[in-house]
């Protein structure tokens, strides 16, 4: 077809060139490829773990070697405080946020650092009553900064065939595997210095 001539098509309007004929086939084809990823079901309806899900997936206690991720929260150095653990089973690398959202922990962080810094986890300590330290009667943790160096949380992570260390990450990025152990202490006045063994 030379340039400039219309072709006759039994179709309304015409068709100009071979240009406009690749057009609207590339159109044509963009629109039925779109139309086959569109979705059919309810929009609302995304998957999303049921209570027997999460369930599962963690357990009152410390997990057997190497079956999961086992995670600590000691806060009996506070006044109504305890020591829980739980075991995750997992076989793959887990982000230790979703293991404490599965225990159902509840951690606050800090106003000025958001989730890096764990300020409360639970309701401990009290956000309306002293801390109990020694070093100071009447500090009360308002999570506003960094708490304070005799009263705080730490986060700690152990090898499956290692030692207690300080988590390098905070809370919100920390990942841990099936083997290993993390830890949530709470420190008041240099005691505990580390989880126990």
């Amino acid at each position: 077809m030379r340039p400039g001539r219309t072709c006759r098509s039994p179709y309304a309007g015409a068709v100009t060139s071979p240009h406009r004929i690749l057009t609207l086939l590339a159109a044509g084809t963009l629109a039925l490829g779109l139309s086959a990823c569109a979705s059919t079901g309810d929009a609302s309806a995304s998957p999303t773990p049921t209570d027997d899900t999460v369930a599962s997936l963690i357990m009152a206690g410390d997990c057997a070697a190497g079956a999961g991720v086992t995670l600590a929260v000691d806060s009996s150095a506070l006044k109504g405080g305890s020591s829980q653990a739980w075991c995750y089973v997992t076989t793959k690398k887990v982000a230790v946020a979703d293991i404490a959202a599965a225990a159902g922990l509840t951690i606050d962080g800090t106003k000025q650092y958001g989730d890096q810094v764990v300020c409360r986890v639970n309701g401990l300590p009290s956000a309306s009553a002293p801390v109990g330290s020694a070093q100071d009667p009447a500090y009360i943790e308002k999570c506003d900064a960094m708490p304070a160096a005799f009263a705080y949380w730490a986060l700690w992570i152990k090898p499956s065939d290692g030692a207690w260390d300080y988590a390098q990450e905070g809370l919100s990025t920390l990942t841990a595997q099936p083997g290993e152990s993390v830890e949530l202490l709470f420190t008041l006045d240099g005691a505990p210095a580390a989880p126990a063994a």
